[in-house]
């Protein structure tokens, strides 16, 4: 390996896929190496088009084959794991080993619950949740009788889990629901472990052993906050790469969120019961910790849970506590029903013991549909704790299309708790030549948003002049689910192309509609903005709504920015600005996916022009060439839509700058 450069190591792989040198790539690549080499943390901006995969698994499999030291791939996406595994790995490993003497060896790691288990499949966890059971969904959504539809799932699952050779929840064809999935598989701390009798043969522990031995791991991002957080999920590694680095602390946030409601507390209480344990005092102190949380109101709750409600938490703490010692204690109960109820009464004085300490969290309430309340506590900031628990632990390489938010790295590198002279960056920047590919309208003569909602007229007439122009190709990205429904309402009646809504079909059915018909039209939500990948004629129109900012109401947003004020920053740029700057650059992203693309983003939100912050949302953008005019935008989409028409070598031909 010492003979041969990373640039050399590089092109043998990407003459192996049939690709051409790309500068970014390379410099990545060269990056990247020098970072492991050097136990030195690296930031990587690496546009749209890049090709940061490669430019990260290249090294990274020279690393583990020289260093003879693990590394882990952290992604945020489904979509990106599967890529990296089923195309990228695969190609990288068969062309590195010809020239490191080996083939290098790499495995997929998720959570267990991830993965079949055979021992509950063979009935070895009796007495779980039935089938037939009311499905409680929160505000905005509806409760449902799920019965029949559930059973027939899980009737399929069970017969795909005998044919299956990974387990793998993500392999099912069709996808599985949470409902479904749930009575297929164990938690961790479910699980029974050695005592089970199918251990041999068990999906996770098999998927645990292979990466064990693999040079390479790929995990995601919640896996990675669990195993930071103190529960060994990961084997030893040297390095660590984190792709998708721009959503680490929305991942890690999330998983370290934990909720209380009386509901949970049942579930755990049935469990119990069906030992043989009385629940009795368990059950009055739910009843106390529902009548608490009935009084308190829905939102952030500054100080911490009130009295009455900390009451009720410490005595459901405390309560936990002593049914899990007399379960301890049982010598005739089955191992597996005592597993769970176990885990159940574990997790739940752990929530509680979470919950008390408040200094350190933010705390909420939220209202479900059917008038039952939930409280949650999420930490007020993962900076320091990802600074103490992964930076430190080995080298790390962040890397995003959208880290530089306001143009440069300090911001991702502040959120990760890294301060100055403690890491190095680079803007690997994009092949597209985004000034002749792309235009950024900014419909600064539009009224601004505002609650009154007095802006979604004028908003509809524009977005039909563009989408007009454009004759569909259409993606219309909004910042609430009822927006995307109001304008596709009132355009429905006035155009004549196809409008679909996320929410009316399965995403990944409609994102294959809109790709296959270069007139069709989606309107969606957040998933949208980042999720979506259209390359082609079919998206030449992106239009967004209005600028991404938190909810004033947002519980962690609200007080992080507060926090951020007290520390003497800007809270509104520290926090709100930076979401909604992330957020543009990913809606944006969606609209140039490869070198020959051509279009145009609409943001309807005049914002963009008019206020301050307006240009360190732009800085976060790709340079596309800017206007304001109206005219502009629509004569260039008429060309566009002509050469749509046309066929894809039309649009190629077809600049979309005038």
């Amino acid at each position: 390996m010492s003979s041969v450069s990373i640039s050399e190591l590089l092109s043998a792989v990407v003459a192996e896929l049939g690709g051409e040198r790309r500068e970014g790539q390379e410099r990545m690549a060269e990056a990247v190496w020098q970072a492991m080499e050097a136990e030195r943390h690296l930031l990587v901006q690496a546009g749209t088009g890049t090709g940061k995969s490669l430019a990260y698994l290249v090294p990274a499999l020279a690393y583990a084959a020289e260093q003879d030291r693990k590394v882990v791939v952290a992604t945020a996406t489904l979509a990106l794991q599967r890529q990296i595994m089923e195309r990228d790995l695969p190609l990288a490993a068969g062309a590195l080993s010809k020239v490191l003497g080996r083939p290098p060896a790499s495995a997929l790691l998720k959570g267990r619950h991830n993965y079949v288990c055979r021992h509950k499949l063979d009935g070895g966890y009796e007495d779980q949740a039935e089938l037939f059971d009311y499905d409680e969904s929160p505000k905005g959504g509806r409760g449902s009788w799920t019965g029949s539809n559930l059973a027939q799932e899980v009737s399929q699952l069970q017969r795909w889990a005998h044919q299956t050779s990974s387990g793998d929840k993500d392999e099912f064809p069709g996808g599985a629901s949470g409902r479904a999935w749930q009575q297929v598989s164990v938690s961790a701390a479910q699980c029974i472990g050695t005592k089970c009798p199918l251990v041999e043969d068990c999906f996770a522990e098999a998927a645990r052993a292979a990466a064990a031995q693999a040079d390479l791991v790929v995990t995601n991002h919640a896996i990675l906050a669990i195993d930071a957080a103190g529960v060994p999920l990961l084997p030893e590694y040297g390095a660590l790469v984190i792709d998708e680095a721009h959503s680490l602390t929305r991942s890690l946030t999330s998983a370290r969120t934990v909720a209380l409601t009386a509901r949970i507390v049942r579930v755990a209480a049935d469990l119990v019961r069906r030992l043989g344990v009385d629940p009795d005092k368990l059950d009055r102190v739910t009843r106390d910790l529902e009548n608490a949380l009935d009084k308190v109101p829905e939102g952030r709750l500054r100080q911490g849970p009130p009295p009455e409600l900390a009451a009720a938490i410490a005595a459901l703490r405390t309560e936990a506590r002593a049914i899990y010692s007399e379960l301890t204690g049982l010598q005739d109960a089955s191992v597996t029903a005592k597993q769970v109820a176990q885990a159940a009464v574990q997790e739940l004085g752990e929530t509680c013991a979470r919950l008390e300490r408040a200094q350190d969290d933010v705390h909420w309430v939220d209202r479900f549909v059917n008038g039952l309340s939930a409280l949650y506590a999420a930490p007020l900031d993962v900076a320091d704790d990802l600074r103490a628990t992964v930076l430190d632990r080995a080298t790390t390489i962040m890397t995003s299309a959208t880290l530089a938010l306001g143009g440069n790295l300090d911001s991702a590198a502040a959120s990760a708790g890294l301060g100055a002279g403690e890491w190095d960056g680079l803007d690997a920047g994009s092949p597209f030549d985004y000034p002749r590919q792309a235009i950024l309208y900014v419909a600064a003569d539009l009224p601004e948003p505002g609650r009154d909602n007095s802006h979604r007229s004028a908003q509809h007439r524009r977005m039909k002049e563009l989408i007009k122009a454009s004759r569909g190709g259409t993606l219309g990205l909004f910042t609430s689910q009822q927006a995307a429904e109001v304008a596709a309402e009132a355009l429905r009646e006035e155009l004549d192309w196809s409008i679909a809504v996320q929410g009316e079909k399965a995403l990944p059915a409609l994102i294959e509609d809109f790709v296959d018909d270069p007139q069709a039209c989606l309107f969606g939500t957040m998933s949208l903005w980042q999720g979506i990948d259209a390359p082609g004629v079919t998206c030449r129109l992106v239009v967004i709504d209005r600028l991404a900012f938190p909810r004033p109401d947002d519980p962690v947003m609200s007080a992080r920015a507060e926090s951020a004020d007290k520390a003497g920053h800007s809270g509104f740029m520290t926090v709100a600005a930076s979401h909604a700057a992330l957020m543009l650059a990913q809606g944006a992203g969606r609209l140039i996916r490869s070198a020959t693309d051509r279009g145009v983003v609409a943001v309807l939100d005049p914002r963009l022009a008019t206020k301050r912050y307006g240009q360190f949302l732009a800085r976060s953008l790709p340079p596309m060439w800017r206007t304001e005019s109206l005219p502009v935008a629509l004569g260039a989409l008429s060309r566009l839509a002509e050469a749509a028409q046309g066929g894809a070598a039309g649009a190629n031909s077809a600049g979309a700058t005038p």
